[in-house]
């Protein structure tokens, strides 16, 4: 990791739900109570403010710029922002993103500049843009510090990214401890794939959503009698925080209440104690006990399927209905994650079952998933 990288502090601040006034109103972000956690989280020792040009439908930028930018000396904090390139109509409009980025947090260059949620047929809509060259040209020219790229997708997609824009300063890669040997996720190997390459990593979603932070009461109790002292977010956070390459793990925040424990946990944090490395580990195939689908990812049923269905990424979202007990939130996902081929689409030819090493009821999985999620 680069010197100047290496003095981030782990705990990172999302900007991507701040407090609103009015929950109906992605716009109407509290100043007066951003302001306070802004504050705290630089008062506890954090600096790094994560944010996106589409967050809060633009106000997220702003809404930064008022409470921190134009409130505390420029070299007190960085900054990360995106561009979600493979949303937009053209290369010209992708391009002017930054320009706008800069004007709405009032700063002439930023820290961090992503290009959002590559991967898959996404990536198709940066190189024609010259969205990688972008970013290199305005690293020239001083508006960015440094430039890298976020993504949900595995660690052969990662590993071509690195392969073909070396040059990149850094990822932002989901990993958390649930995450962590999923066989669609594959946090671990993404990890991996990111040492081999020397890129530090900037973790997103630690606690999974939030779901690291709900857990069914039969994990909890092995977490809670190992340490009753530590909430269930902290856990999540300390894996993150032990993983060699990390950057710095962000933790999305929207009351002042929540920046003060996480910055909390974040001082007193220390590696894992033996005895709490077994209960987390205890409470991790606890965990994982609940899923009950025997996927293993191998991608042999997407092979012969006629519909394209997503068949690895529904099982994936099934189980993580299992072990979270929240339909909402893994039918959010669904709403994604399997739009390249909802299960609604399967005709039950059964030509993934024929091919399943696991003997999984393929058919009938994905029956439950369009009920569930559909």
């Amino acid at each position: 990791m680069r010197p100047d990288l290496e003095s981030t502090p782990k705990l990172g601040f999302g900007c991507m739900r701040l407090p609103l006034l009015d929950p109906a109103d992605q716009q109407s972000i509290d100043i007066p109570q951003l302001e306070q956690m802004v504050d705290a989280f630089l008062e506890g020792g954090g600096t790094y403010f994560d944010t996106a040009f589409v967050y809060h439908e633009g106000a997220s930028e702003k809404a930064l710029g008022q409470a921190l930018v134009a409130r505390h000396p420029r070299e007190s904090f960085t900054i990360a922002t995106k561009c979600l390139a493979w949303a937009i109509g053209s290369a010209e409009e992708a391009k002017s993103n930054l320009g706008t980025s800069l004007e709405r947090l009032g700063t002439d260059y930023v820290d961090f500049y992503l290009l959002h949620n590559v991967g898959g047929a996404r990536t198709a809509k940066f190189d024609e843009y010259g969205m990688w060259d972008f970013v290199r040209e305005q690293k020239a020219t001083g508006r960015i510090r440094n430039w890298g790229f976020s993504m949900h997708d595995g660690p052969e997609t990662l590993d071509a990214l690195l392969t073909a824009h070396p040059d990149a300063d850094f990822v932002q890669l989901q990993v958390n401890y649930l995450d962590w040997d999923d066989p669609v996720v594959q946090a671990r190997r993404c990890m991996e794939v990111a040492a081999r390459h020397g890129k530090p990593v900037v973790v997103m979603e630690p606690a999974r959503g939030g779901r690291l932070v709900e857990l069914p009461e039969q994990v909890a109790a092995i977490l809670r009698q190992a340490n009753p002292e530590a909430s269930l977010a902290s856990w999540a956070y300390r894996f993150c925080y032990q993983l060699p390459g990390v950057l710095t793990v962000l933790s999305g925040m929207s009351t002042i209440g929540q920046v003060r424990q996480n910055v909390a946990d974040f001082r007193a944090a220390e590696p894992f104690s033996p005895a709490e490395r077994q209960a987390f580990d205890r409470a991790v195939d606890e965990l994982r006990g609940m899923a009950s689908i025997p996927c293993t990812n191998c991608r042999y049923c997407v092979k012969g399927c006629p519909q394209g269905v997503v068949i690895p990424e529904i099982m994936g979202l099934l189980n993580l209905e299992l072990m979270t007990g929240n339909r909402d939130f893994a039918k959010g996902l669904y709403s994604w994650q399997a739009a390249p081929g909802p299960a609604s689409k399967c005709v039950s030819c059964g030509a993934c079952e024929a091919m399943c090493p696991q003997g999984i009821d393929i058919v009938h999985q994905l029956e439950a998933a369009a009920e569930h999620f559909e």
